[in-house]
């Protein structure tokens, strides 16, 4: 998982020369949450429809718009609350429709009907905004919450691996199981935290 972390930082830096390019443009980070969306809903449908070679270079390419909305925001001082909120939205729903797209590829699309498959995908589904929501509650009561073994830009990474290499027997059944294990490993992991540092705060007061 460190390697992940690593890739994703790598990342964040590629960005730098895009967001130069973008501040002149005029485009706001709004404008760039909602097309990263778009590209998403895009590479879902193709996903559906059996082309998961192709949609795992359309995941990478929202994945880059997804990256780029928040380092736009913060180069242009356009960090606000609402622009937060709608990103983090999208960030979810983007996540989800995603995985719906795997799971009617594989209940109508998939030459053989992966019941393991479907398994995984709905899993998924719980594990992965799971994880997402505990941190969020926790933020909200003013804990932070950062750690956790596997988040959001490790579980496209890995989906887009799976996607990519999906020519290769059961890759993208591998890739499922590693995103919906950990995501409830990652879930426990906050969940614990915030248990903790909630009972922490009880005996300091």
């Amino acid at each position: 998982m460190v390697k992940l972390t690593g890739v994703r930082r790598s990342a964040y830096h590629l960005t730098e020369p895009a967001v130069q390019l973008l501040v002149r443009t005029g485009i706001t980070p709004n404008n760039l949450s909602w097309l990263g969306f778009s590209i998403a809903v895009g590479a879902a449908v193709l996903i559906a429809t059996g082309h998961l070679f192709v949609a795992g270079f359309v995941v990478l390419a929202a994945g880059f718009f997804d990256m780029l909305d928040g380092a736009l925001a913060r180069r242009t001082n356009r960090v606000t609350s609402s622009g937060a909120v709608l990103d983090s939205i999208l960030d979810r729903v983007s996540e989800a429709v995603l995985l719906l797209g795997i799971l009617i590829f594989y209940l109508f699309f998939s030459d053989s009907r992966s019941t393991l498959g479907i398994l995984l995908v709905c899993l998924a589904l719980i594990g992965s905004p799971l994880a997402s929501y505990i941190r969020a509650r926790a933020e909200a009561i003013g804990i932070e919450c950062r750690i956790g073994l596997f988040t959001r830009p490790e579980r496209v990474i890995v989906l887009v691996v799976g996607l990519l290499a999906s020519p290769i027997n059961n890759a993208l059944i591998i890739a499922l199981a590693i995103i919906a294990t950990l995501s409830f490993v990652t879930a426990g992991q906050r969940l614990f935290y915030v248990l903790k540092q909630t009972r922490n705060q009880r005996g300091g007061g």
